[in-house]
């Protein structure tokens, strides 16, 4: 619950067919510690690529705007982007707003409680704990973010993916960005 301005979703029904179209963000936490940091996630729909992330010890707005402007480097143009995530204050924040309004893209977001509608962002979440064991628990912050950049470096370059006919995250990217 908070009080910035929820967006409808845009994604629903939508045919996804080329990179940088649909930006999915999340966050999850990881252990570290006696506690927990935080993931974020930029990821590409089409292509499932993670093109920004960040780990903080904070769910704090800052981590999802690093995560978001890395993701921006690699995006190029993006006056018809649309940005999807949940409804998390993170994302609805005024700076995060800011920031995607200034590159003019498009704010959706999901549901209220519906995980279904971020489910490839839920998805990638569960793919860097489960198979990269970024389940585990960490001694230490930097440990936690030497850990995620590895993990995220394997996925998107060696992991293949069945919902990308066996191809992995960073030729499809690389592919439909040429097509395009």
């Amino acid at each position: 619950e908070h009080a910035f301005r929820i967006y409808d979703n845009k994604i629903r029904g939508l045919n996804i067919t080329h990179p940088n179209q649909v930006l999915v963000s999340d966050i999850t936490y990881l252990r570290a510690g006696n506690g927990f940091v935080y993931l974020a996630l930029v990821s590409d729909l089409y292509s499932r690529k993670i093109l920004g992330y960040d780990v903080s010890g904070s769910l704090g707005i800052e981590g999802s705007l690093r995560a978001l402007q890395m993701a921006l480097q690699s995006v190029g143009s993006t006056k018809q982007v649309i940005h999807h995530s949940d409804r998390g204050i993170q994302y609805c924040s005024y700076a995060y707003v800011k920031t995607l309004k200034a590159h003019q893209i498009h704010i959706s977001m999901s549901a209220k409680g519906n995980p279904y509608e971020n489910a490839v962002a839920e998805r990638i979440n569960g793919i860097l704990k489960e198979e990269f064991l970024l389940k585990d628990t960490f001694p230490s912050l930097e440990v936690a973010r030497r850990s995620a950049r590895e993990a995220i470096r394997i996925y998107n370059q060696e992991r293949p993916h069945m919902s990308l006919n066996m191809k992995k995250p960073r030729e499809v990217y690389k592919e439909g960005r040429k097509a395009a």
